[in-house]
Protein backbone atom coordinates (compact mmCIF):
# COMPACT_ATOMS: atom_id res chain seq x y z
CA UNK A 1 0.00 0.00 0.00
CA UNK A 2 1.30 3.45 -0.91
CA UNK A 3 1.39 6.65 1.07
CA UNK A 4 -0.90 8.61 -1.26
CA UNK A 5 -4.10 9.63 0.53
CA UNK A 6 -6.01 11.88 -1.88
CA UNK A 7 -5.87 14.75 -4.34
CA UNK A 8 -6.54 18.10 -2.68
CA UNK A 9 -6.41 20.41 -5.70
CA UNK A 10 -6.16 19.94 -9.44
CA UNK A 11 -6.06 22.76 -12.02
CA UNK A 12 -4.44 23.59 -15.35
CA UNK A 13 -1.52 25.19 -13.49
CA UNK A 14 -0.84 22.82 -10.57
CA UNK A 15 -1.99 19.96 -8.39
CA UNK A 16 -1.74 19.19 -4.67
CA UNK A 17 -1.63 15.64 -3.31
CA UNK A 18 -1.88 14.61 0.35
CA UNK A 19 0.27 11.80 1.77
CA UNK A 20 0.15 9.88 5.04
CA UNK A 21 2.35 7.52 7.09
CA UNK A 22 5.63 8.87 5.68
CA UNK A 23 8.15 11.47 6.79
CA UNK A 24 8.74 14.61 4.74
CA UNK A 25 12.33 13.53 4.06
CA UNK A 26 11.35 10.04 2.87
CA UNK A 27 8.63 11.50 0.66
CA UNK A 28 11.15 13.97 -0.79
CA UNK A 29 13.52 11.12 -1.64
CA UNK A 30 10.71 9.15 -3.30
CA UNK A 31 9.71 12.21 -5.33
CA UNK A 32 13.34 12.73 -6.38
CA UNK A 33 13.59 9.10 -7.53
CA UNK A 34 10.28 9.34 -9.35
CA UNK A 35 11.30 12.50 -11.20
CA UNK A 36 14.74 11.11 -12.08
CA UNK A 37 13.18 7.91 -13.42
CA UNK A 38 10.89 10.07 -15.58
CA UNK A 39 13.89 11.82 -17.13
CA UNK A 40 13.91 14.98 -15.00
CA UNK A 41 16.88 16.58 -13.30
CA UNK A 42 16.72 18.81 -10.24
CA UNK A 43 18.11 22.24 -11.13
CA UNK A 44 17.32 24.06 -7.86
CA UNK A 45 16.53 22.95 -4.31
CA UNK A 46 16.50 19.78 -2.28
CA UNK A 47 14.96 16.33 -2.94
CA UNK A 48 11.19 16.75 -3.28
CA UNK A 49 11.42 20.49 -2.75
CA UNK A 50 12.80 22.25 -5.80
CA UNK A 51 12.62 22.82 -9.54
CA UNK A 52 12.82 19.89 -11.94
CA UNK A 53 13.54 20.17 -15.64
CA UNK A 54 13.36 17.80 -18.60
CA UNK A 55 14.57 18.52 -22.13
CA UNK A 56 16.45 21.42 -23.68
CA UNK A 57 15.01 24.93 -23.54
CA UNK A 58 17.20 26.34 -26.32
CA UNK A 59 16.34 23.52 -28.70
CA UNK A 60 12.65 23.96 -27.83
CA UNK A 61 12.82 27.63 -28.82
CA UNK A 62 14.60 26.78 -32.08
CA UNK A 63 12.54 23.76 -33.14
CA UNK A 64 9.24 24.27 -31.31
CA UNK A 65 7.02 21.33 -30.44
CA UNK A 66 9.42 18.84 -32.04
CA UNK A 67 11.63 19.14 -28.95
CA UNK A 68 10.10 18.46 -25.55
CA UNK A 69 10.86 20.79 -22.64
CA UNK A 70 9.17 20.73 -19.24
CA UNK A 71 9.89 22.58 -16.03
CA UNK A 72 7.96 22.01 -12.79
CA UNK A 73 8.32 23.32 -9.25
CA UNK A 74 7.72 20.79 -6.48
CA UNK A 75 6.96 21.98 -2.95
CA UNK A 76 6.57 19.57 -0.02
CA UNK A 77 5.01 21.01 3.13
CA UNK A 78 2.87 20.26 6.16
CA UNK A 79 -0.25 22.24 6.98
CA UNK A 80 -2.10 23.00 10.21
CA UNK A 81 -3.56 19.46 10.25
CA UNK A 82 0.00 18.00 10.05
CA UNK A 83 -0.77 16.31 6.74
CA UNK A 84 2.09 16.21 4.27
CA UNK A 85 1.15 17.90 1.01
CA UNK A 86 3.00 18.06 -2.28
CA UNK A 87 2.26 20.86 -4.72
CA UNK A 88 3.50 20.60 -8.29
CA UNK A 89 3.30 23.79 -10.36
CA UNK A 90 4.10 24.45 -14.02
CA UNK A 91 7.16 26.63 -14.46
CA UNK A 92 7.07 26.47 -18.28
CA UNK A 93 4.02 27.34 -20.31
CA UNK A 94 4.92 25.53 -23.51
CA UNK A 95 4.44 28.71 -25.56
CA UNK A 96 7.71 28.19 -27.38
CA UNK A 97 6.15 25.06 -28.89
CA UNK A 98 2.97 26.84 -29.98
CA UNK A 99 -0.44 25.30 -29.35
CA UNK A 100 1.03 21.82 -29.52
CA UNK A 101 3.65 22.77 -26.91
CA UNK A 102 1.01 24.17 -24.56
CA UNK A 103 -0.95 20.94 -24.87
CA UNK A 104 2.22 18.90 -24.24
CA UNK A 105 2.87 20.73 -20.95
CA UNK A 106 -0.77 20.31 -19.88
CA UNK A 107 -0.61 16.57 -20.62
CA UNK A 108 2.69 16.23 -18.77
CA UNK A 109 1.16 17.86 -15.68
CA UNK A 110 -1.70 15.35 -15.83
CA UNK A 111 0.79 12.50 -16.23
CA UNK A 112 2.78 13.70 -13.22
CA UNK A 113 -0.41 13.93 -11.14
CA UNK A 114 -1.12 10.32 -12.04
CA UNK A 115 2.34 8.98 -11.22
CA UNK A 116 2.57 11.03 -7.99
CA UNK A 117 -0.56 9.17 -6.86
CA UNK A 118 1.43 5.91 -6.99
CA UNK A 119 3.78 6.99 -4.19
Amino acid sequence: MGNYLKNHLNSNENFVHIYTNISKEDLGNKIDQLMFSSGYKRVVGQPGDGVYEKGNKTMRILFGAFIKYFKFKVLTFTDETNEIKVQVTKESSGMSGGLIGIDQVKNELLRLAQIFSTI
